[in-house]
């Protein structure tokens, strides 16, 4: 049986691809005010602006590619059973070819119902060629069709889910974040105790007593841990 790897990625495993964090100096939260378009209250004021945020996002999204952190994230699943766990909205693990990912802060390449956020039956998926909504369209439940987004302030439908998914690791694997998002920084406490935890990130992360931090890219740092774990 092959062991369990569950991977963690926040806002630096997307920026070597080109996507600019919300929350960095140059971040888009400097352009596009977060309570305008990423809070429930935002989106009552006025979905037009928040349609036509997220359109753009998609547009740059389609962009970019994968990297090559992305990549070895995927490459894992030939040595173990990978879960990733992305804080991201992007779609780049899958484009990668990770097969079971887990987004907790939804996805971009989805729309759906104003009213029942999570109802099935009103998600539907963007393509490349098809990735504008015109504000004003409906869903099929005749409310207006949102972003598939995590507003903050919301809910994190997933969270239970990716806990589950943290306490099964027999290795944990954190990339590109600082830990200072929740619920989603708080999935390092439900490791199990011996379990080897690593972070990837160029920066200090004061990740607590046990955590082996690889300080460099999202790219470079996967390179060297998957050399490592694949050659054990």
């Amino acid at each position: 049986m092959k062991k369990k790897v569950v991977v963690l990625t926040g806002a630096g495993m997307s920026v070597e691809s080109g996507l600019r964090t919300f929350r960095d100096a140059d971040g888009l939260w400097e352009e596009y005010p977060v309570a305008k378009v990423a809070t429930h209250e935002g989106w009552e004021a006025d979905p037009t602006l928040v349609t036509n945020f997220y359109n753009m996002l998609r547009r740059k999204c389609w962009g970019v590619k994968p990297n090559e952190g992305h990549k070895l994230v995927a490459a894992l699943e030939r040595y173990f059973d990978v879960t990733v766990v992305t804080q991201n909205v992007d779609n780049l693990h899958e484009q990668a070819g990770s097969t079971h990912v887990v987004h907790l802060h939804g996805e971009l390449m989805k729309v759906c119902s104003s009213w029942n956020v999570d109802d099935p039956r009103y998600i539907r998926e963007l393509t490349q060629d098809d990735c504008q909504i015109e504000p004003g369209t409906k869903a099929g439940d005749g409310s207006l069709l949102r972003p598939y987004i995590v507003f903050f302030g919301e809910a994190v439908p997933n969270i239970t889910l990716a806990a589950e998914e943290a306490q099964q690791a027999d290795i944990f694997i954190i990339i590109g974040t600082s830990l200072n998002v929740y619920p989603a920084a708080g999935l390092v406490h439900y490791v199990r105790p011996g379990v080897p935890i690593y972070l990837i990130d160029p920066n200090p992360v004061n990740a607590g007593h046990g955590v082996k931090q690889i300080m460099k890219g999202a790219s470079e740092g996967m390179l060297q841990l998957f050399d490592e774990l694949t050659a054990k």
